[in-house]
């Protein structure tokens, strides 16, 4: 499988990812916190934004320790990278969170583990289902190409 992607892939896989997301963590988190749905929505969408930035550019460090370690994208592996772009995210949408919904900062990184243990396996099951998805593109494209 090509661990080349274009910007437009990235922007495109991170885009997806952030508007699922938002789907199902707005109404939810509306419904949880009694916020109104346009409070938490605005505040889905900011981390959105952020994970999306963050998104697009921990999955180019990804892939490129990929290629210069030369590991496969194994259940481990991805249990590592949803690990890890989880904690980055932690450090940029505590304060955010804490912000917007006028709470202390342990307050909102309560909050923010609820969120994580949602996030780790919406991750992972996302960026797998992605990779298959790729994969499958690539070698139908390959195979239409070769004709």
């Amino acid at each position: 499988m090509s661990l080349k992607k274009s910007v437009k892939e990235r922007f495109f896989h991170a885009l997806g990812f952030e508007v699922l997301a938002i789907a199902i963590c707005a109404p939810l988190g509306a419904w949880l916190l009694d916020y109104s749905l346009a409070h938490m929505g605005l505040l889905t969408l900011m981390i959105s934004l952020v994970a999306m930035s963050w998104n697009m550019v921990f999955n180019a460090l990804f892939d490129r320790a990929q290629r210069s370690m030369g590991f496969r994208r194994t259940l481990v592996a991805r249990v590592v990278h949803s690990v890890l772009f989880e904690i980055g995210l932690i450090l940029a949408v505590v304060p955010l969170a804490a912000w917007w919904l006028g709470i202390g900062l342990w307050q909102a990184f309560v909050l923010d583990i609820g969120i994580v243990l949602f996030f780790l396996p919406y991750t992972f099951a996302f960026n797998w289902t992605y990779d298959h998805v790729r994969a499958t593109v690539i070698a139908r494209r390959s195979r239409l190409s070769a004709a």
